[in-house]
C-alpha cells in the first residue's frame, strides 16, 4: 500500500523567485533571489535568470525567505502535563493525540524538532512517510533516569512499574554504569538520534527535588561513551549549576533547561564546546496554566522554583558566548506557546542570534549541519516566506496566521497564500 505523502503526489520541481534570502549565520539578507527546489533538497540559489519547464513557479514578491525553525526541545507525547497519568493511557490514543501536536509545530513554522523524550522510530517513520503531518522528528526514545530520578513517575506509595517498552511514558529507570550501558545501546538498537540522563530533580516528577543531583559520574560517563561509540551524543536535563557542571565534565554535549548556571557553568560550556538549551516558554505556561492542563500540585509548585532564574541564566550564557539553542518544553495544551520563547529572549538576545538558535546552531547540535537551518545547496528543502523582516523586528515569527506565507518543508508545500502557477 502506498504511503500517504504518494498519495498526494510526488515531490515536483518548485521555483520560489523575488527572495529575499536570509543568510542565518551573516544575519544579513540577500536580496533577489531565486532558490530552485528538487524532490526534498534545494538543488541552486542563484540569481533571477533561472528557469525550468513544468516547474511550480512562487513569487515572494521581495519577501523574506528563511530556512525553516528548529525546536531542539519538545515532547510530541505530551498531550497533557500530567505525565504519569499519560503513561497509563493506550499507546494508540496517545499517538493520535501526537498527530495533532505535530502539525501544529509544523503550521507555526517549524520543519524539523528534536524530541527530548518520549517519541519513537515508529512516530518519525509516521511522518517521514507522511501519515502524520508535522516537522521532521529526530528522536531519543526513552530518557533514562535513575530510580527516584526525574523520570521515575511513581509517587512515594507506589513500587511497580510497567517495563513494558510500548507502554507511552517518557523515561526508563536505569541504576549503575552497566544498566546505563544496556540502556543506551537498546535505545540505539531502535534508532536514537541522541540519549538523554535526567542529571537532576526536575518540575513534573512526583518524589524529587530540583536541586538534587542525579546519576553519577560513572554512570554519565558510561552513557556518554556509548553515545559516542555509535556516533551519537548525550543531552542532559539539569538545573543547579552542580548538575550541569558535573554532566559537562563527563562529556554531555547539550544541557537542557540550566536555570541556576553560574559563571563556572559558562566557562565549562565554552572549554567543552558544549550546547545549553534554555526553555524558557515552558515556565511561563506551566505557571499559568500547567494545573489547568493536568500538572499536579506537588509539580506546579516546583514551577517557582526555577521561573524567575531562567532569564538571568539566559543573560549569563549568551554575555559569555555559550552556544544557545532554541527549545521550548511544552506539555498538554501549552504547545500552542511554542514560539513565545522568541518573546522571552529577545529581552535578553538580538533577532539575529535568536534566528540563529533555531537554525545554524540548533543544526550543528543536532548533528545536521548545512543540511537542516541554511538555504544552500544540499540543504534540506524547508523554507518559509514572511510578510516582515524577523532581523528587524522578531516578533514577525510569533504572528505565523498572518506573517506566515509559506510553508515549504521536505520539498513540499504545506501553506501557501502567495500567488502562485
Amino acid at each position: 500500500m502506498p504511503s500517504l505523502l504518494h498519495t498526494m503526489g510526488d515531490q515536483q520541481r518548485i521555483i520560489i523567485r523575488n527572495a529575499s534570502v536570509l543568510d542565518a549565520s551573516a544575519g544579513a539578507l540577500v536580496p533577489d533571489r531565486t532558490v530552485v527546489v528538487e524532490g526534498a533538497e534545494i538543488v541552486d540559489v542563484d540569481g533571477p535568470a533561472t528557469r525550468a519547464e513544468g516547474a511550480r513557479e512562487i513569487d515572494a514578491g521581495g519577501r523574506v525567505l528563511m530556512p525553516g525553525l528548529i525546536d531542539g526541545h519538545v515532547h510530541v507525547l505530551a498531550y497533557t502535563a500530567d505525565l504519569p497519568g499519560a503513561a497509563e493511557q493506550s499507546p494508540s490514543y496517545v499517538a493520535a493525540r501526537a498527530g495533532a501536536i505535530l502539525r501544529g509545530m509544523l503550521d507555526r513554522g517549524f520543519t524539523t524538532v528534536r524530541d527530548a523524550a518520549g517519541a519513537d522510530h515508529g512516530l518519525a517513520r509516521a511522518v517521514r512517510e507522511g501519515w502524520f503531518v508535522g516537522p521532521r522528528v529526530l528522536f531519543g526514545g526513552k530518557a533514562l533516569s535513575q530510580t527516584g530520578g526525574h523520570g521515575d513517575i511513581r509517587g512515594a506509595g507506589r513500587d511497580a512499574i510497567d517495563h513494558a517498552y510500548c507502554t507511552p511514558n517518557h523515561c526508563r529507570i536505569a541504576d549503575g554504569a552497566d544498566e546505563v550501558r544496556k540502556a543506551v545501546r537498546d535505545e540505539i538498537r531502535r534508532g536514537a538520534d541522541h540519549i538523554k540522563l535526567m542529571l537532576s530533580g526536575g518540575v513534573a516528577s512526583p518524589t524529587d527535588r530540583i536541586d538534587s543531583l542525579q546519576y553519577s559520574v560513572d554512570e554519565i560517563r558510561a552513557a556518554v561513551e556509548e553515545a559516542g561509540a555509535a556516533n551519537r551524543y548525550v543531552l542532559g536535563h539539569a538545573y543547579t549549576a552542580a548538575a550541569v557542571n558535573r554532566g559537562l565534565a563527563a562529556g554531555v554535549r547539550s544541557i537542557e533547561h540550566g536555570n541556576l548556571i553560574d559563571e563556572s557553568s559558562v566557562k565549562l560550556f565554552t572549554t567543552h564546546d558544549a550546547f545549553l538549551v534554555p526553555t524558557l516558554a515552558t515556565y511561563s505556561a506551566l505557571a499559568e496554566e500547567g494545573l489547568a492542563g493536568g500538572l499536579p500540585p506537588v509539580s506546579h509548585a516546583k514551577v517557582f522554583d526555577v521561573l524567575d532564574a531562567g532569564l538571568h541564566a539566559l543573560e549569563l550564557a549568551h554575555r559569555g558566548g555559550v552556544k544557545l539553542v532554541y527549545g521550548t518544553d511544552l506539555l498538554g495544551d501549552m504547545h500552542y506557546r511554542q514560539l513565545t520563547e522568541f518573546s522571552l529572549r529577545a529581552q535578553v538576545q538580538p533577532p539575529a542570534d535568536l534566528i540563529r538558535s533555531a537554525t545554524t546552531t540548533a543544526a550543528e547540535l543536532l548533528q545536521l549541519p548545512g543540511r537542516i537551518g541554511v538555504i544552500a545547496p544540499g540543504a534540506h528543502a524547508d523554507l518559509l516566506v514572511l510578510d516582515g523582516d524577523p532581523l528587524a523586528d522578531i516578533s514577525v515569527l510569533t504572528r505565523p496566521d498572518t506573517s506566515l506565507r509559506l510553508i515549504v518543508h521536505a520539498g513540499r508545500v504545506h501553506k501557501n497564500t502567495l500567488d502562485a502557477r
